[in-house]
């Protein structure tokens, strides 16, 4: 048992940890169960810097070891630790640089990146999430190669985010005093920043369950020309290619790129799984701010596993799980392609 494994089970509690059985119409092309004694970097990369995540978020990434380190795997278990405790390095997302920073928390940030990338297919993480003002988990996945330019131009895939979970909900018409419970799932697209726009919705599990409160599996298909969204099998939100858009800076003018851009055959997305603290979302909802009270805080993985279509088919389709109460999610105007200019 790793020496930490104890503090994060006081922290999070031991739910029994059972894996769901995969779909059956999918085939299993990668996973990482977290059997082992440490974390494979043969799959993943962790990252190291006090960024912010380009959110102003209050964290650096660390990938120490031993009895300070914010990941290790433990008992079948990823553990992804935040801690309040200062900690100075490279204010670069690359990790490089001369400038640093000093932030008041630290964290962990793993990523498939050069390691795995995919086009399509099913995606699916099961989890524990944390909760308390200001912590702010993550699954999701970033393009490699950015074939459409910087941030957001190339897209972002958002397959599970949550923000302060049991602190009071802000959602508009919530009683006084009911918790947040919400986890969201996002499409960020358009142009490069600040040009950029994001689609999305949310979802509750059933009875006002707290994800913080036992494992769930969080779920995305990708095929072409559509995305959708799922928790514990439930098919919640759907996104489509005549919503997302991407448009390219040439010549001095912006251009549209090809139908289905950002998310098309031209892509290939990695990975990521990471415990932001704050930041320019989680540190401004809810009570907003951070409870330092709250920390140390932390997500448990059981396991990520990826498929493949078993049609067999190029762009992904053939294996649609479709829910009947899903929402088709339409982008307000404000986040529709502009005119080429």
């Amino acid at each position: 048992m790793h020496a930490l494994a104890p503090l994060a089970l006081l922290l999070l509690g031991g739910d029994p940890v059972v894996a769901a059985p995969p779909p059956a119409q999918w085939q299993l092309v990668w996973q990482d169960e977290f059997d082992g004694d440490a974390i494979d970097l043969s799959k993943w990369d962790l990252e190291e810097n006090c960024w912010g995540g380009g959110n102003h978020e209050s964290q650096c990434y660390t990938r120490r070891k031993g009895k300070f380190a914010n990941a290790f795997v433990a008992d079948g278990l990823l553990y992804i630790v935040a801690r309040r405790e200062k900690f100075t390095a490279s204010n670069q997302p690359d990790g490089r640089g001369r400038f640093t920073a000093t932030l008041p928390y630290t964290s962990a940030r793993l990523r498939t990146k050069h390691r795995r990338e995919w086009t399509f297919g099913r995606f699916e993480v099961r989890a524990r999430l944390p909760k308390g003002q200001g912590a702010w988990p993550a699954i999701w996945m970033l393009p490699t190669d950015s074939p459409y330019g910087g941030w957001a131009g190339s897209g972002e895939i958002d397959i599970m985010e949550a923000v302060n979970l049991g602190t009071p909900s802000d959602e508009p018409g919530a009683a006084p005093g009911t918790p947040e419970t919400r986890v969201h799932g996002t499409l960020h697209y358009g142009r490069r920043t600040p040009g950029n726009v994001h689609s999305g919705t949310w979802h509750r599990l059933p009875g006002g369950a707290s994800p913080a409160d036992g494992f769930h599996v969080y779920a995305l298909e990708w095929e072409e020309g559509e995305i959708r969204w799922y928790v514990d099998g439930v098919h919640y939100a759907t996104q489509r290619a005549d919503g997302w858009w991407s448009q390219v800076r040439r010549r001095g003018r912006w251009i549209d790129a090809p139908a289905g851009a950002p998310f098309d055959r031209a892509s290939k997305y990695h990975l990521l799984l990471n415990l932001a603290v704050g930041g320019d979302w989680a540190g401004k909802v809810n009570a907003t701010g951070i409870d330092e009270a709250a920390f140390p805080q932390g997500m448990l993985v059981d396991y990520v596993r990826v498929y493949r279509c078993g049609a067999g088919r190029a762009d992904g389709r053939g294996c649609a799980t479709i829910g009947p109460d899903a929402k088709l999610v339409v982008p307000e105007p404000a986040q529709r392609r502009p005119a080429p200019e």
